[in-house]
């Protein structure tokens, strides 16, 4: 429930959330045939910042962001982005912060003068420079420097052996405001994949608040984020020499993702990790796929509506960059004019392949898929006979596949090769599965406690 303060509602009355939205870095949109007025947020090129986009509703008190289903007030806003607001400082109440806001922007009432006149602050947004911040790295091999790092990682989770992993991707990166305030944030360095040396925005979290609720979760101002993206592997492996790619939404999602897998799969140390910070652009997941066309493509994002869109247009992503690689000649034009943009090499015109074997295959494999789909749906095959017909499909899928690869001319590593993977149904992300499972680990724990406990007095009555 939206928490409520008697004193904000004459700032309710009062306050525009557009002027808010504004006065918090956005500006209004203006393509034609919108019916519902909206703000972005510019990059450091003046370019539109993709998925960052408040909506504001018909009433003109509230906005969104799409697709989530949460409305903010003017109050609300300020409260839940209070890094847009350049009299926050951290550790400040928002309450406070929503009071000092308001006073700047409201009118003073009726009979009373401000002797201070405060000009509005310069919205110009420079382009990222790592030379504005002072950066203090974790290192592996000395505790004094991992102590920094404990409020931000241990409310996620997040323990000291999966931070000596990643060591190298992250830092605390403290910036000085042009009003003295200084401010310090876990930071995730952003590279774009052609350019693995520069380093072009910082993925942001702060830690906790005070309540051990989740706080600010963003991207520094000026960061590339059409391009840009978090690129980490434990083991240091190069991107454009990766055999596994794995897709996230956030750095502490991969890292989340890695401390639950690390022992299953002794691999994950070898594996490149991703993340786009937010929902990914096309430039980011072309600049990735086009340095590892080879590699299979783990797509890890959340569970939400969003991110399932999110993952089918990174399919779509991976199925456009290989057959981009395919080198058209006259026998394979018709059949590869004839696949649907962003869809596998498999879903054209059966009968636009080569007769004398390929187009055969792919109705052999066609029918044994019928067969098994319905035998496994009747009800009345014995599961071994269902598994058996399942077997056959795929034994016949497999030479499909390879005789369409031979047509085409690439080798099995260049070919479409990705799988979807998701957190546990009842958790939205992977790092609320990580914490779900700590606690009840814990929770096992002090069961057993007091059973031992229980169980040792029972013995010393018994010794009585």
């Amino acid at each position: 429930m939206e928490k409520r303060d008697p004193k904000h509602d004459d700032i309710l009355q009062r306050l525009d959330i557009r002027e808010v939205l504004i006065e918090a870095g956005y500006q209004q949109n203006r393509r034609f045939g919108l019916r519902l007025p909206s703000y972005v947020r510019l990059d450091g090129e003046g370019k539109r910042i993709r998925g960052d986009k408040f909506v504001v509703t018909q009433d003109g008190k509230r906005c969104f962001r799409p697709p989530r289903k949460r409305e903010y007030n003017a109050v609300s806003f300020i409260r839940e982005h209070p890094q847009f607001f350049p009299e926050y400082c951290e550790g400040m109440d928002t309450d406070d912060l929503v009071e000092l806001v308001s006073g700047r922007l409201l009118p003073p009432p009726a009979g009373e003068l401000r002797e201070l006149t405060v000009e509005p602050p310069d919205r110009e947004v420079r382009p990222f420079d790592i030379m504005d911040y002072e950066v203090h790295r974790f290192d592996p091999k000395k505790r004094a420097t991992q102590k920094k790092f404990y409020p931000y990682f241990t409310y996620r989770g997040i323990d000291l052996r999966t931070q000596a992993a990643f060591h190298r991707n992250f830092c605390l990166a403290t910036r000085k405001r042009d009003d003295g305030v200084r401010y310090t944030r876990l930071s995730f360095p952003m590279v774009r994949p052609k350019e693995e040396g520069k380093i072009v925005g910082f993925e942001e979290r702060e830690r906790a608040r005070a309540d051990g609720s989740s706080s600010y979760e963003g991207n520094a101002q000026g960061s590339d984020m059409d391009e840009g993206v978090w690129i980490a592997s434990p083991a240091g492996t190069p991107l454009a020499e990766a055999k596994h790619v794995y897709w996230f939404e956030s750095a502490c999602d991969a890292m989340a993702y890695y401390q639950l897998h690390r022992e299953r799969n002794r691999e994950l140390d070898k594996a490149v990790f991703v993340s786009t910070g937010y929902f990914p652009t096309t430039k980011q997941m072309r600049g990735v796929l086009e340095r590892t066309v080879p590699a299979r493509q783990h797509i890890c994002f959340d569970r939400s509506t969003a991110w399932h869109d999110s993952a089918w247009r990174l399919q779509q992503e991976i199925c456009r960059t290989v057959r981009e690689a395919i080198v058209e000649t006259p026998e394979r034009k018709p059949y590869l004019d004839s696949i649907p943009d962003g869809q596998d090499l498999t879903e054209g015109e059966f009968y636009l392949l080569p007769k004398g074997g390929l187009q055969e295959s792919c109705i052999r494999f066609d029918s044994e898929w019928e067969e098994a789909m319905s035998m496994r749906s009747s009800g009345l095959c014995a599961p071994e006979d269902v598994q058996d017909q399942i077997n056959t499909m795929n034994r016949c899928y497999r030479e499909y596949r390879e005789k369409l690869r031979e047509f085409l001319g690439i080798d099995r590593e260049h070919d479409v090769d990705f799988t979807r993977e998701e957190p546990d149904y009842r958790h939205k992300s992977w790092n609320g599965q990580l914490l779900a499972e700590q606690r009840r680990e814990e929770s096992v724990g002090q069961q057993q406690e007091r059973e031992e406990s229980a169980e040792e007095e029972r013995q010393t009555r018994l010794g009585r």
